[in-house]
């Protein structure tokens, strides 16, 4: 039987447990071969980058899709810009060439050629918003995409942006931290990705005098970046960027990758155009354009799905009101005056009920009917962020201009405890897996029961922080293990469901 010990040195050599969930560790391939090309856009499709999203987010399954075919459309528009500009160039070097050949220096025109306008088709940037709340996997899909397509990527945080002028980040930073991660290549940063989360804190708010320079004076100064315009980037050297990040810099000395303060820029200026100086200690100028710079927005948008239920429910009074009648049960939260934030407030609906003919009603998509394997009429989960519109979000106070810029909006779900299992143990870098290798570092070996699992998504799933949850739960339970286990006879660590609880110790096994 296995003993629970609270000293190593007296640890009986006992065999491994036959009944544990032994999970071996495999070491997560993150980049994929290099994509040939621009992008690779012949090669990738949309389903392909979604079967790479699968590995590593669990759930969200619409919001991947739409983030799948937003991301394929927006290299596809950039792919099929650069065809268009050599073909233009090739045209305009065959037509001098034939001008040359065939025209004569004396002759003059007899009438004024028709205005004709030759310009080719334009492809519109679609930008991205994601709503969810916090730990549902709205940034990591972000980096996850980046990562796969090898472009440049930066995030940044709205909550400190101000208006031009003011204490504060200018919106343009965001531009600046972009170019930086990449090692300030203009092209490269030109074709890449920012996510801008916590757009929700940048809500136009009602101040009782002055200007509200946080909110509306920030969302007026991200329209010319979000639609596209021609930015100037000054960036300076550290006085003593010169000794790091060098060719004959030590392995340790890694260049800073601060925006502020010039990152790991290159000594010479030869990459970016518009330079204004060449000297290391002086600030050089790139000009950077946004138009082929795919924008994603974040945010948790707290309260949003009160102001989408008032609205379908609006002009319906009394007990048959659609919101508020028996066919809806309890939400899949355990308490609706709960005053956390990050709530699930998924609502469950009866089928064939007049609720869901009314969502079906205001869903923006089709949805079709997935039927219950025992043939009776399942009871639907749905997200009331799924029926969105942008005069909700006007309501929560965007600005319409910055609403008509970002067309694509995709929900995200909270996670329920069967997701929190998935999470733990299915993704690539799940934190089990982390963990296993981890102690395996050591000669360890960790194993997890089943019930041990669910125990601990349950433990996570009251702390309202979604996925981020798991890894509080995870320390909490294994610092000391990590404290005593490495440099002991231990060889063998079990993690049980009584363990999980806070019931017992780990159980621990020597060879």
């Amino acid at each position: 039987m296995p003993i629970s010990l609270s000293s190593p040195s007296a640890v009986p050599s006992l065999p491994p447990p036959q009944n544990a969930c032994r999970l071996s560790f495999a070491a997560p391939i993150l980049r994929t071969n290099p994509l040939p090309g621009l992008l690779g856009a012949t090669t990738l499709t949309p389903k392909m980058l979604k079967q790479h999203l699968d590995q590593f987010v669990v759930g969200q399954e619409r919001a991947k899709k739409v983030l799948s075919v937003a991301v394929y459309n927006h290299y596809q528009r950039i792919q099929e810009a650069q065809r268009l500009e050599e073909e233009e160039e090739e045209l305009l070097q065959q037509r001098l060439r034939r001008e040359i050949m065939h025209g004569h220096p004396l002759q003059v025109p007899t009438e004024n050629p028709p205005l004709i306008d030759s310009s080719p088709l334009t492809l519109d940037k679609a930008n991205i918003l994601l709503l969810g709340p916090s730990g549902v996997g709205k940034t990591l899909m972000a980096k996850t995409l980046a990562r796969v397509l090898a472009v440049p990527f930066s995030m940044s945080d709205c909550t400190p942006f101000t208006q031009a002028g003011y204490i504060g980040e200018d919106a343009e930073i965001c531009v600046q931290r972009l170019l930086a991660a990449a090692n300030y290549d203009v092209a490269a940063a030109e074709r890449g990705i920012i996510c801008l989360d916590e757009i929700d804190k940048i809500s136009t708010a009602k101040v009782s005098h002055g200007k509200d320079v946080g909110g509306e004076g920030v969302q007026q100064a991200l329209l010319k970046i979000i639609e596209g315009t021609t930015l100037q980037i000054q960036a300076k050297h550290e006085k003593s960027s010169s000794n790091r990040g060098g060719p004959g810099s030590a392995p340790g000395n890694y260049p800073t990758n601060s925006p502020l303060s010039g990152g790991n820029m290159p000594p010479t200026s030869s990459s970016g155009s518009g330079n204004t100086s060449t000297g290391s200690s002086k600030a050089e100028t790139y000009n950077v354009r946004t138009d082929n710079i795919l924008f994603i927005f974040a945010g948790a948008f707290v309260g949003l799905h009160k102001l989408v239920l008032n609205r379908i429910a609006k002009g319906s009074i009394g007990f048959g009101s659609p919101i508020r009648s028996s066919s809806i049960a309890s939400p899949s939260s355990s308490s609706k005056s709960s005053p956390n934030p990050n709530q699930d407030h998924t609502i469950r609906i009866k089928p064939n009920s007049p609720e869901s003919d009314l969502f079906e009603k205001h869903l923006p998509f089709f949805h079709p009917l997935s039927p219950s394997p025992d043939g009776t009429d399942a009871i639907r989960e749905l997200n009331p962020l799924d029926l969105v519109e942008p005069t909700d979000l006007q309501s929560y106070g965007l600005i319409p201009e910055l609403i008509g810029r970002i067309p694509v909006s995709a929900a995200l779900s909270a996670l329920d405890e069967d997701a929190l299992v998935r999470v733990l143990t299915e993704p690539r870098n799940s934190i089990i897996k982390q963990y296993v290798q981890l102690f395996a570092l050591s000669g360890i070996e960790l194993h997890f029961t089943a019930p041990a699992l669910r125990a601990i998504a349950q433990s996570a799933l009251g702390m309202g922080t979604g996925a981020r949850g798991l890894r509080t739960c995870c320390e909490r339970l294994l610092t000391e293990t990590m404290f005593e286990a490495p440099g002991s006879s231990i060889k063998f660590v079990l993690v049980t469901g009584k363990v999980a609880r806070k019931e017992c110790a780990p159980v621990y096994f020597a060879r």
